[in-house]
C-alpha cells in the first residue's frame, strides 16, 4: 500500500528534509521511526526538500508498506517514535502511480517577520526580527513583481542541479498583525515550485524594494539576466515554513 503522511516538524536542529551522510535530517528520523514501529525499512519521498532550519506545517511524503495499519491511524503508530519536533499530522492512501514529489501542483510557503528595536526570545526560533518595516500596502504592491512566470536564476543558490530555473508564483500575500508588543508580519508565497533558496532570496529583494533600497530595473534586470548579485540578501531559514502542498484531486493534504 502506498501511505501519505502529512507532517509538521520545527527545522531548527535538522539539516534539512533530505537524509545525509554527516547530519541529522527530518527523512532519517521517519525513515527510523517506521522501522521501530513496523518492523520494515522504507524509503520516504517528500514533496520537496526544505533546507537546514526550515520549518514544516505541512509538509506531505509517502512510502509503500505492506502493514495492517489503517492509513488514517498510521501518524498515532509512528509519533510514539518520533522526536518531539516532529509529528505525523494525517495519514491517506494512495494510488501507486502518486507521487509525493512529482504529483504536487502547488506549494505554499509563510516568510515570518517581526519588527522590533530588540530581539524577542518568544518570537526568535520561528521569524525574523527587522528595525522596520513598511506598510503592508507598500510590501503588497512591490509582491505583485514577482507573481506570475519568470526565470528566477538570479534567487536561486549556487550548485543547485534543476533542469529549469522558470517557475510560476501564483500569489504573493502579506498579511499583518501584532503580538507581544510588537508588528508582525507573514509573507505567504504560492507557486508551482520552488529553487533552492528562492523564497528567502524573493523576501529579501522585497523588503529592499519596499524600502527604496533597491528598484523595480534591478528586479527585472534580474530575471532576465539571471545574476545573484543584481539582487539582496538571502534572508534567514528560521522565518520560513512550508506551509501545504496541494495535489489537486489526486490526494487530499490540507
Amino acid at each position: 500500500m502506498r501511505f501519505v503522511l502529512k507532517i509538521a516538524y520545527d527545522g531548527t536542529a535538522y539539516a534539512g528534509w533530505q537524509r545525509q551522510r554527516n547530519a541529522l535530517s527530518v527523512q532519517e528520523e521517519l525513515e527510523n521511526a517506521i522501522e521501530k514501529a513496523l518492523g520494515k525499512r522504507v524509503v520516504v519521498t517528500a514533496s520537496g526538500r526544505t533546507d537546514a532550519g526550515v520549518h514544516a506545517a505541512g509538509q506531505a511524503c509517502h512510502f509503500d508498506l505492506d502493514a495492517t495499519v489503517p492509513p488514517e491511524k498510521m501518524p498515532d503508530c509512528l509519533n510514539r517514535f518520533l522526536p518531539p519536533d516532529i509529528r505525523a499530522l494525517e495519514g491517506y492512501a494512495a494510488d501507486e502511480n502518486f507521487d509525493c514529489n512529482r504529483s504536487a501542483k502547488k506549494k505554499t510557503y509563510c516568510y515570518s517577520l517581526y519588527e522590533s528595536e530588540r530581539e524577542m526570545p518568544l518570537k526568535e526560533r520561528y521569524a525574523t526580527r527587522v528595525d522596520s518595516a513598511p506598510s503592508v500596502d507598500i510590501l503588497q504592491r512591490k509582491a505583485r513583481l514577482f507573481e506570475g512566470e519568470h526565470d528566477f536564476k538570479a534567487f536561486c543558490a549556487s550548485g543547485s542541479s534543476v533542469k529549469t530555473t522558470v517557475r510560476t508564483v501564483y500569489e504573493v500575500r502579506v498579511e499583518e498583525g501584532e503580538s507581544y508588543g510588537s508588528r508582525d508580519l507573514k509573507i505567504f508565497v504560492t507557486g508551482n515550485g520552488f529553487l533552492y533558496n528562492m523564497v528567502r532570496t524573493m523576501v529579501g529583494e522585497l523588503l529592499d524594494l519596499a524600502n527604496g533600497r533597491r528598484d523595480e530595473e534591478s528586479l527585472f534586470q534580474a530575471y532576465e539576466r539571471g545574476e545573484r548579485a543584481l539582487l539582496g540578501k538571502t534572508m534567514p531559514a528560521k522565518g520560513l515554513t512550508l506551509m501545504s502542498v496541494d495535489y489537486g484531486d489526486k490526494c487530499k493534504t490540507e
